[in-house]
């Protein structure tokens, strides 16, 4: 597995674009902007999410994991026009998508992405 960290709006295409040149199976997640004091995300289900998702998306041979910060908790709390809110339709955080040509697929949503079993059979279907 691969993982790219995709650090603002402007870069999401490019990194995307690239990605899926690769022939490879992409997927990406949202999920809050690690705390500057802690340096774990603001967001309590992102940190039980993110090493699940890591171990699941590793067993699919040559997967890139593009990773999407979506801000601080004041940016994405209650803002309806957060630009992956708007452009995405990200419901939620941590979400995880299968990403193709055609954009955003299938996608788990917060405590999903917490459920290995869950994980495991979203990442080989």
């Amino acid at each position: 597995m691969k993982s790219v960290r995709i650090n603002n709006i402007e870069d999401f295409d490019i990194q995307v674009k690239a990605a899926l040149e690769t022939g490879n199976p992409v997927f990406v997640l949202f999920f809050g902007t690690a705390d500057a004091e802690t340096s774990e995300s603001w967001c309590p289900d992102c940190v039980i999410a993110d090493p699940l998702v890591r171990k699941a998306v590793l067993q699919v041979k040559d997967s890139i994991l593009l990773e999407a910060p979506v801000g601080g908790r004041d940016e994405w709390k209650g803002n309806t026009t957060h630009p992956y809110r708007v452009r995405f339709n990200v419901p939620a955080i941590p979400t995880l998508y299968k990403w193709s040509t055609a954009g955003p697929g299938e996608c788990l949503v917060e405590e999903d992405c917490a459920d290995y079993a869950k994980l495991l059979k979203f990442v080989e279907n």
